[in-house]
């Protein structure tokens, strides 16, 4: 069974910077899409970012040219770059890996904190 494991988030100040990290019990990157969604309270939860297996990237309207997601095959992980931070940003943010051929669902890290406050 294929464990996602997420680390980075905190608190910042607006106009800060944090890098989520996902890291993966085995490479899974060959097969698996990987996504990290963001859910804030009584909010539905939104894609942020996804990278493909063949490293293709693609981001939600939203972040405005702010993040950047890279992937280091090496060492299992994901990574979220995360620069100029608002208060909107404020979530749980969540890394998701996807069967190239399926649309939803897959495998659920248990969420990093992001808090962006003055």
């Amino acid at each position: 069974q294929v464990q996602l494991v997420e680390s980075g988030g905190g608190l910042v100040q607006p106009g800060g910077s944090l890098r989520l990290a996902c890291t993966a019990s085995r490479n899974i990157f060959n097969l698996y899409t990987m996504n990290w969604y963001r859910q804030a309270p009584e909010k539905e939860r939104e894609l942020v970012a996804s990278i493909s297996t063949g490293d293709v990237t693609n981001y939600g309207d939203f972040v405005k040219g702010r993040f950047t997601i890279s992937k280091d095959s090496a060492k299992n992980t994901v990574y979220l770059q995360m620069n100029s931070l608002k208060p909107e940003d404020t979530a749980l943010y969540y890394c998701n890996a996807r069967l190239r051929i399926f649309t939803s669902g897959g495998l659920w890290g248990q969420g990093t904190q992001v808090t962006v406050s003055s």
